[in-house]
């Protein structure tokens, strides 16, 4: 499922996730996404906000693409994954999918790039992030979920 320097971040669908039709709401796959993606940044130590207050720097989405394969439903417990297809000096690449155990239900590529927090044009990624997602990275997650649901219901 989950290739070298894949991170995986985990989450359970709830009601607010879901449509009129008992499935997650094709759009939500999106956040999922964004939520893993900010996770993944996490996990170098650098969280958004504190990106922004020391280095001026944020990230915007410039284009996505998502290819819709299975439904996710209420409760399941999705591992949505994140990994860099290409990183430049201002822009990123990002390869994403969500998983139910070992079933691949979407999968999406996400341009990243960074601007200014002020001016909000383009600037270089900081150094110190670069060099840290182009390191092995031993800290990513690779497991994924195991079970559908957890509790004493199932």
């Amino acid at each position: 499922m989950t290739a070298p320097n894949t991170f995986a971040h985990t989450l359970r669908i709830y009601w607010e996730d879901t449509d009129a039709g008992g499935v997650v709401f094709y759009a939500n796959y999106l956040k999922f996404f964004e939520r893993a993606r900010t996770e993944w940044l996490r996990s170098f130590g650098y969280a958004q906000e504190a990106l922004r207050t020391q280095t001026g720097a944020i990230f915007v989405v410039s284009q996505t693409s998502v290819r819709y394969l299975r439904p996710a439903r209420l409760d399941d417990l999705l591992t949505v994954t994140v990994q860099v297809k290409h990183a430049g000096q201002a822009s990123m690449t990002i390869a994403q999918e969500a998983w139910r155990g070992e079933e691949r239900l979407a999968e999406g590529e996400i341009r990243i790039g960074c601007v200014d927090a002020q001016s909000f044009r383009p600037r270089r990624i900081p150094e110190h992030l670069l060099q840290a997602m182009a390191e092995p990275a031993p800290h990513l997650a690779l497991s994924p979920p195991t079970s559908k649901n957890t509790g004493p219901l199932e």
